[in-house]
């Protein structure tokens, strides 16, 4: 079976449980988001996202700015 996903890397200001727990029902309910977490210990506070074919970056970006956290592409 191929694996049509792909996996974004964000910077946000995501930083404790509770902006967690805020931004959790918008990534949750954005179609074509399969899996996400945020490592909140570390400084640049990452954001990965597993997405399927044809979801774009931008997309998971509109989706963490209405929850009002601020997110752009991180580059490794």
């Amino acid at each position: 079976m191929e694996n049509n996903s792909h996996q974004f890397l964000f910077k946000t200001n995501i930083n404790c449980g509770g902006c967690v727990a805020a931004v959790t029902p918008h990534l949750d309910k954005t179609e074509g988001i399969l899996h996400w977490e945020v490592d909140t210990t570390g400084k640049d506070k990452i954001l990965t996202v597993e997405a399927a074919a044809g979801m774009t970056a931008q997309e998971v970006m509109d989706a963490v700015e209405r929850a009002g956290f601020k997110i752009e592409v991180f580059n490794a």
